[in-house]
């Protein structure tokens, strides 16, 4: 486990809310973009918060929790442009609230009403990714495709594209991730790996996987890899924006390693209390993301009680909003199932549609 004095670890804004200064990066957003995070990360947890209520009350069929992984989402969406493009998992839902997804489309793939719940072209944010670290091979492809489209190292701001794409520890371990990094390497591609270090591979611990920190594989590779605080949005704000902004103009790609820590479950088919010891989560609540931040504005007046109460009462109806639009969400057409499969409907797909359709009628009937 990594030490937070850990001079390989770049951290901006400490657990008790003090700014620090790094040598190599600094964070150049004034207090009102810092309390705008700070929104970020609340709202971001209260999603969480919701759908994993709902998951518990039957209204989900699973829930992948992102509580303690905020900073690490935050920091990074933010930091994002509106052409890049981001190639997630299925626990980026705080990345999808910085790409402006209503919160509610997350709900529909785990509720099982639909594939996706949202169009990937309308936010440049790709469909949540069950196959462990097959998005970074997504991600590699389309990044290469930008530079045939002559989308990298032109100069023009809003034309130059980087890509990225998020994963987790245990997914290093996946030959996915590791054939990603040659393809992006020798092509030079413009994508960011972006590594959610939270310590966890369900299960396993990130020490039954690497003898190594994680973001020093990238030297092997030949590209750049730093380890960040990913409870420090600050610091992630600006690892982030810096290997983006290397991408864009055509120095190829990057490793990040958030450092993190999962606070929750895997998933809500997890029970964490069989694999690791209370007094470990105990620790981690004092490194909370959201309480960095709170304990920084609190510190340098940057706002008053009344902004977060604010923040607060907007979570409360962001929460019942979920709540309500989960449970008016209705039943999938089966017959959906064969749409955009392929671009042209093909004769077997469409006997098997009208097949489908004739049981359901004798069902029904």
């Amino acid at each position: 486990m990594a030490d937070f004095a850990d001079p390989e670890l770049v951290q901006l804004l400490t657990p008790e809310g003090e700014r620090i200064e790094h040598p190599d990066y600094r964070f150049d957003g004034d207090d009102e973009t810092i309390a705008g995070f700070y929104r970020d990360l609340v709202l971001s947890r209260r999603i969480d918060t919701e759908a994993t209520a709902l998951q518990r009350h039957g209204e989900l069929g699973i829930w992948a929790s992102l509580l303690g992984q905020e900073a690490s989402q935050i920091g990074s969406g933010r930091a994002l442009a509106p052409q890049d493009f981001v190639f997630p998992t299925y626990r980026e839902h705080g990345v999808a609230w910085c790409r402006g997804l209503d919160p509610a489309a997350l709900l529909h793939l785990f509720r099982g009403v639909d594939q996706s719940g949202w169009d990937p072209a309308a936010y440049n944010f790709g469909l949540y990714t069950i196959v462990i670290g097959a998005q970074t091979l997504h991600a590699t492809g389309y990044a290469m495709g930008v530079q045939l489209d002559d989308a990298v190292g032109t100069g023009e701001q809003g034309r130059d594209t980087a890509v990225v794409a998020y994963f987790g520890d245990g997914a290093t371990s996946q030959g996915d991730v590791n054939e990603a990094f040659v393809w992006a390497s020798v092509t030079n591609a413009p994508v960011v790996f972006f590594c959610q270090n939270n310590q966890w591979a369900i299960s396993e611990p990130t020490t039954r996987q690497t003898r190594v920190p994680l973001y020093q594989r990238a030297a092997g590779f030949g590209f750049p890899g730093v380890r960040v605080d990913g409870n420090d949005v600050l610091a992630v704000h600006a690892v982030t924006t810096e290997a983006l902004q290397r991408a864009r103009e055509g120095s190829g790609p990057s490793l990040i390693e958030a450092y993190t820590y999962r606070m929750g479950a895997h998933t809500t088919t997890d029970d964490p209390t069989r694999y690791r010891h209370s007094d470990e989560v105990e620790r981690w609540k004092l490194r909370d993301p959201i309480e960095r931040v709170r304990a920084y504005l609190r510190r340098v007046h940057a706002v008053d009680d009344a902004f977060f109460d604010d923040v607060d009462a907007e979570a409360e109806a962001l929460g019942e909003r979920l709540r309500t639009e989960c449970r008016q969400l209705p039943d999938p057409d089966p017959a959906k199932l064969f749409d955009l499969v392929y671009a042209e409907q093909t004769p077997e797909l469409a006997a098997q549609r009208d097949e489908l359709a004739e049981w359901l009628a004798t069902e029904v009937a």
